[in-house]
């Protein structure tokens, strides 16, 4: 009997309760997607089969584009990766073409580049932290991350001229010392911010309806988040203790003490719980530098055309996604011949479906936000 003969012949219950996988479009335009961003989706019901991600919406090809740049005018460019935290890609790049010219940064320099990476982390994560709130529900915390945010980029402007693309180092060093009146107000910020991270968590980490949507969601081991070359929170979160400014440190992290929050399960909330606890440790590590600040220099020995010697380096940095590197090529003359970017965003997208594979489809928005992923970075 054929296949037509049989269905014809099924009984209308038959049909009704006859169940077929669906394919689901989310996005390019779902707007909890961070970015331009579509997922695929195979669904078994509600059940989450497969999950491809299709990225390429914003690929603007930055990196051919600096090949037509001077290694100075190139600087700028990296700002609009990872637009939401522009210092540290920005000193990914040119710790890069340091380590290529073999130029020493003098030790304040260093210590001014750690006050401004950890105040980038931290308004990243507040910002993050905000805005995977509102995916999951929770309204409130868009508006206090927010609020806490401000006050940083009030400092990057006082100091730099800009709120979100700062342009913050050139090569060699830091463009600018602290201006008059800085530190205290930067001071001031940090002894306020640890009860603030103290209200979200009162908001959130003991919330039954944010434990319902966040715990055993999203899961990833260990075991497969190193397969997957994960990185920052999301390996962390998984219980993998790998963060570069411990395993290696640069621009004299090695000289201040913190902390690396660690998760068990590897799930969304602890992938959350990871970030704010680091935001707990980016304010002790400003106050460790800001204590400590040497007298100096603000930039090496760098000439005004930079001509690179014929050979490559690579350089990595803890971004606030994770791991952020740098692989420059130079031919000996004023512009780069390559420059690539291991950009974490890429890299952590593709924990996606592992982590949603068997879930709900409820959950993928959650397990989305978790990663604190910016399309600009992805697809470059």
């Amino acid at each position: 009997m054929s296949a037509d003969s049989t269905q014809a012949g099924s009984s209308p219950l038959q049909r009704v309760m006859e169940t077929r996988e669906v394919e689901l479009n989310m996005g390019p335009q779902h707007p909890a997607t961070h970015g331009v961003y579509r997922a695929l989706v195979k669904l078994d019901g509600e059940r989450v089969e497969a999950l491809e991600s299709i990225i390429g919406y914003l690929h603007r090809g930055l990196e051919k584009w600096v090949e037509y740049r001077t290694w100075g005018q190139a600087t700028p460019i990296f700002d609009r990766l990872d637009y939401v935290g522009a210092i540290l890609n920005c000193h990914g790049y040119v710790g890069a073409v340091e380590k290529l010219l073999g130029v020493e940064v003098p030790k304040k320099a260093q210590y001014i580049r750690v006050v401004l990476d950890e105040l980038q982390r931290l308004a990243n994560h507040l910002l993050w932290l905000g805005t995977h709130a509102l995916d999951v529900g929770a309204q409130s915390m868009l508006f206090y991350g927010i609020r806490e945010r401000e006050p940083i980029l009030d400092l990057f402007e006082a100091m730099l001229g800009q709120r979100l693309l700062q342009n913050a180092y050139p090569i060699g060093g830091v463009r600018f010392d602290f201006p008059k009146g800085w530190v205290p107000v930067c001071r001031r910020l940090l002894d306020e911010l640890p009860k603030k991270v103290d209200d979200y968590e009162g908001l959130l980490t003991g919330n039954r309806i944010w434990v319902q949507r966040t715990k055993g969601v999203g899961v990833i081991s260990a075991k497969d988040a190193i397969a997957l070359s994960l990185s920052g929170p999301t390996l962390r979160g998984s219980g993998v203790n790998f963060d570069v400014r411990k395993a290696m440190p640069y621009s004299s992290y090695g000289d201040f003490e913190f902390e690396i929050p660690l998760g068990t399960n590897g799930d969304v909330f602890d992938r959350y719980l990871c970030r704010v606890r680091e935001m707990r440790q980016s304010i002790r590590i400003i106050k460790q530098a800001l204590d400590g600040m040497p007298e100096g220099e603000l930039k090496g020995k760098v000439s005004k055309i930079i001509r690179p010697p014929v050979g490559e380096a690579y350089y990595t940095v803890e971004a606030a996604k994770g791991q952020l590197g740098y692989y420059i090529v130079s031919d000996g003359g004023e512009k780069p011949w390559r420059v690539h970017v291991k950009s974490p965003s890429f890299v952590n997208l593709q924990g996606i479906e592992t982590m949603c594979r068997g879930g709900l489809i409820a959950d993928v928005v959650a397990v989305i936000g978790s990663l604190d992923i910016v399309l600009g970075e992805v697809d470059r």
